[in-house]
């Protein structure tokens, strides 16, 4: 017995040292040469204007290549990361700077060379532009993927349906595409590990039978169905998304979800502009898990109550923009303690401020185009109690504050976007305001505004877009106003009684887009 221990313990060193220099870096495995060509032959029919693929060179390791990955035991090519990473600009971005980000995507055909590829698992060829091309039929045969996007790639024409026979996929996101439709959805009942599903802006007006093609998908976690003309359909008897986590219905025209009641896993829903009307469900409150709440833009009775949001305490973002709401609803989100962005906008909403001093997690707020009646430091004042050091965006503009701006608003250090316009806000524009070291975005516009504008707005270094128009501002503009303005990029001071007269020689900090 001790023979065979000690013969054993000797096969293991030797397995052991095999490893070793098996992982050592004088000993890598290379790239498949076949998979090398494989990949060479996708790239010759790709439109590269920016040269990402350019380390794609024959005769090298492809496991060197940008955006291939291997197995280091293998050298087989598991994962191709091709989709485009980066964001697009901002709308004031200079045109070289849309024009690098349009070249930096990848077009032309996907050639199916891919299906050489026997052991890839991961494919993302998102956000790029492969205008008028269908997704190829031969996908549907690479067998070994269990992640495949598509989004926002510009593929066009029906989803092919043999996507189903890939069963090993737990990540499917075909959505943002243009043209794309399905008359069924019956190809994803088969796909029982998918744990991602997304389709988003894919015509599924035909696809009666959406609901019961997914919602028997044992793995499923989020659902994506954005802007895909859904109508409510033949509902089942019951429904049992059991893991679903993330529902996204919105953009649609279901009129009712009661369905989604049962549903008591979900942590995320979204159901903006959805066509659901009437009385907002009160089955919501027994949704106990919920952190995102998206109903804006429904048409819900001006009489709807909002007593069922108390229950929710673990809500983190709750949006009801725009669906006809009246009334005072402060007692509904003085016990979500949780919340980091509230959106109530465009509506006929009143507010008790003290409501707000229990926010402490606060980062984004919208309670615009209301009826709220308060002085502006009661809100400002509620909000410091607890929120200083969080608080990102505060949108309060097109309601009915009075008073004067308090000297707290300085303290709001975070603060980045700051929205007052179209109140009744008199007297001056505190020298606090020039300690919001963060703020981007200031309208103070259509206001009563009076006295100077101060120099100390001159401090302000991250401050793209001002505005201070239609107030009864007066006095001198100086250079001093504008001297750490490096990145401002549109000002409005018009309608008051200020006077700027510049140095001839005085050099702008700046580049204005738009001066009025």
């Amino acid at each position: 017995m001790k023979a065979v221990t000690i013969s054993l313990f000797g096969f293991l060193l030797v397995i052991a040292a095999a490893i070793i220099s098996f992982c050592d870096g004088n000993s890598k495995v290379l790239c498949i040469g076949s998979e090398g060509q494989a990949l060479l032959t996708f790239k010759q029919d790709l439109i590269d204007r920016s040269n990402r693929l350019s380390s794609w060179v024959e005769g090298e390791d492809c496991c060197e290549w940008h955006g291939v990955f291997c197995n280091s035991l293998t050298g087989h090519v598991k994962e191709l990361h091709l989709g485009l990473l980066s964001t697009s600009p901002d709308a004031y971005a200079p045109a070289a700077e849309w024009d690098a980000y349009f070249r930096s995507k990848l077009g032309g055909k996907i050639n199916p060379s891919l299906v050489d590829l026997k052991h890839l698992s991961f494919l993302d060829l998102s956000n790029n532009e492969f205008g008028g091309l269908a997704i190829p039929e031969f996908i549907g045969s690479m067998k070994s993927l269990t992640y495949l996007n598509l989004s926002w790639a510009n593929f066009v024409g029906a989803i092919p349906h043999n996507l189903g026979n890939l069963s090993k996929l737990h990540y499917l996101d075909l959505g943002i595409n243009s043209l794309f439709e399905a008359k069924t959805l019956q190809w994803v009942s088969g796909l029982s590990s998918l744990q991602y599903l997304g389709l988003s802006l894919a015509n599924l007006s035909k696809a009666t039978d959406w609901l019961q093609a997914t919602h028997n998908l044992p793995s499923l976690v989020e659902l994506h169905l954005s802007g895909c003309s859904l109508n409510n359909g033949p509902s089942p008897i019951s429904v049992n998304y059991t893991s679903l986590a993330v529902l996204d219905l919105s953009q649609n025209m279901l009129s009712s979800v009661t369905w989604i009641f049962n549903l008591r896993s979900l942590v995320s829903i979204d159901l903006s502009s959805s066509g659901v009307e009437g009385m907002i469900p009160s089955g919501f409150q027994n949704m106990s898990s919920l952190k995102f709440l998206d109903l804006s833009w429904n048409s819900f009775s001006s009489s709807s109550t909002l007593n069922w949001l108390s229950d929710l305490n673990q809500l983190q973002f709750l949006s009801l923009n725009s669906v006809g709401l009246q009334g005072n609803f402060s007692s509904a989100i003085g016990n979500l303690s949780s919340l980091t962005h509230l959106d109530f906008s465009n509506n006929q909403l009143e507010i008790e401020p003290k409501y707000l001093e229990s926010l402490c997690n606060m980062r984004e707020m919208d309670l615009s185009n209301n009826t709220i009646n308060h002085e502006v430091s009661e809100i400002i004042e509620s909000l410091s109690r607890c929120s200083l050091d969080r608080l990102e965006s505060l949108n309060i503009a097109f309601n009915k504050l009075s008073g004067h701006l308090p000297n707290q608003l300085g303290q709001f250090k975070t603060l980045a976007y700051l929205y007052l316009n179209r109140n009744s806000i008199s007297g001056p524009i505190p020298f606090s305001i020039g300690e919001l070291s963060s703020l981007k975005v200031l309208d103070i516009s259509y206001n009563r505004l009076n006295a100077t504008l101060p120099q100390i707005l001159g401090q302000l270094g991250n401050l793209e877009h001002l505005d201070v128009s239609n107030n009864m501002l007066e006095g001198n503009i100086s250079e001093t106003h504008f001297s750490n303005l490096t990145i401002l990029r549109s000002f409005w001071a018009s309608n008051n009684m200020l006077t700027f007269i510049p140095n001839p020689s005085w050099i702008p900090p700046f580049t204005v887009k738009v001066l009025d």
